[in-house]
């Protein structure tokens, strides 16, 4: 079941057109609260929270700020964002940054960004994902913030635009009838895992330390990952590359997304998956899984992650 959310535009001027989009939430959804701003300043990061100081660019214009909670709490985080964000990609907002709790920078990137009040809206410190994207010439923009506490969703959707834009959302009772095809079962350890958490690892690649050769021969997750692909040619996946904490973080992230690259490229080389199926990136060590303080765990933390951003 999806239910929709209208989001409705109407420029100022009885000679402007109107226009209108639809995003679909992956369950139900009630709106909370609805802040309108008529002409304003929104600040949208580009990068995490790193030593004290976070990148990001200044939108101007009519600042709108709409809150939802969605759902009974079955969905996890990527389960809310990853439709929302491929429908506004679809809708032409390219992306600028996004980022999952400890890879925005956790709680310091939290309080960066503008989040409407309790009850309205929830933030879980410990899960968490952002998205920000313009569409056009950068007139406009979007920001998404998805969040769950035990039982409940939480989305956030800001959108700035042009000042002779207003925009108005709405969240849809109705049911639209499904327009996807059944999902096969999944099969392998990759697959179950990307179904039932959203996000697995791909746990048989090896980088050595400062490389990002991926090597040769066959691995069986990423043979698991294009099977699952295949049979599901309306989902995409994220490949999220990490790297243990030796060097400057600069270095590590450029480092964390030449690996998810040479994943990427690997799939569609050897296991011709379309490009517009997966995407790469990294965000170097800043989500260790383990420790850095010994070889063992340094090995574990070099790897790449696998992120479901399509549930259509």
């Amino acid at each position: 079941m999806s239910w929709a959310v209208a989001i409705s535009a109407l420029a100022l001027g009885a000679a402007a057109p109107a226009w209108a989009e639809t995003l679909r939430f992956p369950a139900a959804a009630e709106q909370t609260a609805h802040r309108v701003v008529a002409d304003d300043s929104h600040f949208l990061p580009t990068g995490p929270h790193v030593d004290g100081s976070i990148d990001g660019l200044v939108a101007e214009g009519r600042v709108e700020t709409t809150a939802w909670v969605v759902g009974d709490g079955d969905l996890t985080t990527m389960q809310l964002m990853g439709p929302l964000r491929d429908q506004l990609i679809d809708a032409g907002f390219r992306p600028v940054f996004e980022c999952e709790t400890q890879g925005c920078g956790g709680f310091d990137f939290r309080y960066e960004i503008d989040v409407l009040p309790e009850p309205d809206m929830h933030v879980n410190l410990g899960d968490f994902r952002y998205f920000a994207g313009k569409r056009g010439d950068g007139a406009e923009f979007v920001s998404l913030v998805v969040s769950r506490s035990s039982n409940t969703g939480f989305v956030q959707i800001t959108r700035i635009g042009a000042p002779e834009v207003t925009t108005a959302f709405t969240a849809s009772t109705k049911t639209p009838a499904p327009d996807a095809p059944v999902v096969p079962a999944p099969d392998g350890p990759v697959a179950a895992l990307l179904e039932s958490e959203g996000h697995a690892t791909l746990d048989d690649l090896a980088f050595r330390s400062g490389a990002s050769e991926l090597g040769g021969g066959n691995f069986e997750s990423l043979k698991s990952l294009a099977d699952y692909l295949k049979a599901n040619p309306d989902r995409r996946v994220m490949l999220v590359g990490h790297t243990d904490a030796e060097g400057p973080l600069s270095a590590n992230v450029d480092l964390s997304r030449r690996r998810a690259a040479a994943v990427m490229e690997r799939l569609i080389q050897q296991y011709d998956i379309p490009p517009d199926q997966v995407a790469s990136d990294g965000v170097g060590f800043l989500a260790p899984r383990a420790s850095n303080l010994t070889p063992e765990g340094r090995t574990e933390n070099r790897r790449v992650e696998v992120i479901l951003t399509s549930t259509q």
